[in-house]
Order: structure tokens, then C-alpha cells, then sequence
């Protein structure tokens, strides 16, 4: 196998983001697209600092399932291809586990101080019915 395709999972971690900041945060709004259910609007706020971050985080993945896409049509081993796929899944989780963490430390909190606790934690736990096993 080529060692320059080979990717391996410090690749996610070790390629520096690209520079792009702001000074200011900005109201983000996130609408609830799941079947069955009426769409409903709840404003999230975050930094333009959190959300850069996760996007580098998931640019770096982007790219590196390109990486796994080329080791398949270069008919690299399959055990390399699936340590490779590990690493994703592996940098996946840890992109979910950001957000999650971040809603529950911004959007929830702020959601209790507002009164409206109970609508966030409905449509958190079914986002955790789909996104867990």
C-alpha cells in the first residue's frame, strides 16, 4: 500500500483548523425535522468560536473519509481500511459528544431559566432515540 494515501486517527486531530474567527456570536435557529412531528423553531445560541470548531472538526472527518473512499478503489488491505473506519466512527462520536455537551451546558440551561425546560428535553430525548444504538 502507498503510505502517502494511508490515514491514520492523529490525522484528525493533528491537522490545524483553518483561521477564520469572529468577534461577535450570532443567534443560530435549529428546526426539529423529524417525521411525524410538527416543525418547531427554538432558538440556540452559539459561539462562533463553538461553531467553528465542531466544523473544522467535521472537515477534518469529511476528508478523511475521502481518504477511505481512495484506500477501497486502490484495493488497499482491509484491515487497514477498517482501522481507518474505526477512526472516523471514533472522531464522529467525539464531534457528537461537543454538541451534545453543549446543549446541555447552553441550550437546556437556558431553556430552564426561560420556563420552557420540558420541550427541550422532549426533543432532546428523541434526537438521543435516533443517535443512539
Amino acid at each position: 500500500m502507498n503510505t502517502s494515501n494511508q490515514l491514520t486517527h492523529e490525522s484528525l486531530t493533528t491537522s490545524p483548523p483553518p483561521e477564520h474567527t469572529h468577534d461577535e456570536d450570532h443567534n443560530h435557529e435549529h428546526t426539529d425535522h423529524t417525521p411525524g412531528q410538527v416543525d418547531s423553531v427554538h432558538p440556540h445560541v452559539h459561539s462562533e468560536e463553538s461553531l467553528r470548531r465542531i466544523v473544522n472538526r467535521l472537515s477534518r472527518i469529511e476528508g478523511h473519509v475521502r481518504g477511505i473512499k481512495t484506500m477501497v478503489q486502490q484495493n488497499s488491505p482491509c484491515p487497514d481500511v477498517l482501522l481507518q473506519i474505526a477512526a472516523v466512527r471514533g472522531a464522529i462520536d467525539k464531534v457528537a459528544r461537543i454538541v451534545l455537551d453543549e446543549h446541555l451546558t447552553e441550550c437546556i440551561a437556558r431553556a430552564a431559566q426561560k420556563g420552557n425546560i420540558d420541550v427541550e428535553i422532549e426533543q432532546l430525548k428523541a434526537a438521543l432515540d435516533r443517535f443512539l444504538p
